[in-house]
């Protein structure tokens, strides 16, 4: 697929400084481009890069000038990239009906434009929305709704009732709805407590490969629009997920809990039960969260503290050493060490 300079800087919104009319065949890194391909630079060591390899033309924001390449100034360089990419890359489109392997149910309704793919498996009176896309050996349980624009990656789960809006994309292996961990202690025994809730997945969320959501045990466990969750991420009962928030892969969040808009939860962060997170927080990788967290605080390590408390205590660990040498040696001067055998 091809397109002219001028064709890519109108989709971008961003202008072109050299030959408008040049194709540009393809995209690549700048360390990989050939003659006739878009490459892109944010900072200028990528700027140099870029100029010093073989692309025809460069994405850069409108800092950079060069007297060696196309330019297609913008004002985002990284979320330019992310725009051509799907020009250049475009999804694979999914003829509508469904394959003969499917297996559906008489009150399923699905859109006439839907894809359902092989050994798919439709209960009861579900609902499927337009253009969405079961790619194959899918199970969505009975009463669940999927909205438009969805695209269910393989071997993805959706229990029953689980309720799924627009332009969601679930990765493979995904499970939406198993039951939550909970059980009573009685006797020797620990007891199953019946988890009767759902999912509720909001609009534009995209949920990575291998990720759990467990549906609630009363009520709904809700990811709200815009959530953007990485692979093998854990989300217990009746957890709520903000707009727009970030959960990154391994992260495991416990019953119960409510996250803000726009929380950051970076890699193989831990949520106690019950808390709840500030819209706007961000907590950093491997954090082991006990307390709640107010609007905008950043917080990290285990137990995860507000970032300006457990920095001091980082430096001061870090002078330790040469403290306690000082300390030995104003021992030894004050004769400390010798006291300390005498009764």
């Amino acid at each position: 697929m091809s397109f002219t300079a001028a064709q890519i800087a109108k989709h971008l919104q961003g202008k072109v400084i050299g030959d408008a009319s040049a194709p540009l065949k393809s995209f690549a890194p700048a360390d990989n481009a050939k003659s006739g391909d878009l490459t892109f630079a944010e900072n200028e060591i990528y700027f140099a890069r870029a100029e010093q390899s073989n692309a025809s033309a460069i994405i850069a924001d409108t800092r950079f000038t060069s007297s060696k390449k196309i330019l297609i100034q913008v004002p985002n360089a990284r979320v330019a990239f992310a725009k051509a990419l799907a020009l250049f890359f475009p999804e694979k489109n999914f003829a509508a009906g469904i394959h003969p392997s499917a297996i559906v149910s008489t009150s399923a309704k699905i859109d006439a434009s839907a894809h359902v793919g092989p050994h798919c498996v439709i209960g009861e009176r579900v609902k499927i929305g337009a253009r969405t896309v079961l790619q194959c050996g899918n199970f969505i349980g009975d009463d669940s709704q999927i909205g438009d624009d969805v695209n269910l990656f393989p071997n993805v789960v959706l229990y029953p009732q689980s309720q799924i809006g627009n332009r969601v994309r679930i990765h493979a292996g995904t499970v939406i709805g198993a039951d939550g961990f909970g059980y009573v202690r009685d006797g020797d025994v620990h007891r199953k407590i019946p988890q009767v809730g759902n999912v509720v997945i909001g609009d534009d969320v995209e949920i990575g490969a291998n990720v759990t959501i467990d549906r609630g045990a009363l009520g709904s466990t809700i990811i709200r629009k815009g959530a953007k969750i990485d692979n093998l991420v854990q989300i217990a009962h009746n957890v709520e997920i903000g707009e727009h928030s970030l959960i990154v892969a391994q992260t495991g969040i416990a019953g119960s809990s409510k996250l803000g808009n726009y929380v950051v939860l970076a890699g193989q962060v831990g949520i106690g039960g019950h808390l709840k997170i500030g819209n706007q927080a961000t907590i950093a990788a491997q954090s082991g969260v006990m307390n709640d967290i107010a609007d905008g605080e950043k917080w990290f390590g285990y137990p995860a503290q507000p970032d300006r408390e457990i920095k001091r205590q980082i430096i001061a660990q870090r002078q330790l050493p040469e403290l306690l040498k000082r300390v030995a040696e104003l021992e030894k001067r004050l004769g400390v060490e010798r006291q300390r055998g005498k009764k």
